[in-house]
């Protein structure tokens, strides 16, 4: 299998870390080689979280460069523009279509771009836009916006929606099994 490389991009405090951890369970169990590298920046002050995840037969660096992305999984809407130059062609944007606002914006020195999936689309970018806050609220929890990002991720992949539940199994305390199971089914059912 030709390595294929997955960027999950978001804001600290979003669960990208738990999205990654699935992500490579998942890869992990179906036998394949995997690095996961995980690039913070203030993420605990609500600053960029990146995660690159790449796999295949044989993978013998993490990193993710300029135009090797066969997704991009952003938890936001400003972090997938910002990242869209490491977006393969023919690649895909998976974007929650939440807004949180950066610091510029907070503070008034910025205006939040408006029609930031329209530009990203009118440059020939494949953009998916989901609202994951709506359906991992319908889940029952707003935290699993991660998890219903990677139910819409796994509609790309050729592995058993069943392996993926497994996944979350694994990588998700007990009690909150049954709500991420629920917003995977939304992500990957809407």
């Amino acid at each position: 299998m030709a390595t294929k490389n997955i960027m999950i991009v978001g804001v600290g405090g979003q669960g990208s870390l738990l999205a990654s951890k699935l992500l490579g369970r998942l890869l992990v169990d179906e036998g394949l080689d995997v690095k996961v590298s995980e690039v913070h920046g203030m993420s605990q002050r609500g600053g960029s979280v990146v995660t690159y995840v790449k796999f295949g037969d044989k993978v013998y660096s993490p990193v993710i460069e300029d135009g090797e992305a066969d997704f991009i999984v952003s938890f936001e809407k400003i972090e997938a523009a910002r990242y869209t130059a490491k977006l393969k062609k023919g690649g895909t944007v998976i974007v929650n279509t939440q807004q949180i606002d950066p610091m510029p914006v907070i503070i008034g020195s910025e205006s939040y771009p408006a029609e930031i999936l329209e530009e990203m689309k009118d440059k020939g970018v494949h953009v998916d836009a989901i609202d994951a806050l709506a359906l991992a609220t319908e889940a029952g929890s707003a935290k699993a916006c991660n998890i219903v990002l990677m139910g819409r991720l796994a509609k790309y992949f050729d592995i058993p929606y069943e392996k993926w539940e497994a996944a979350i199994e694994k990588c998700v305390k007990p009690n909150f099994i049954d709500i991420n199971k629920k917003a995977f089914s939304l992500g990957y059912h809407h």
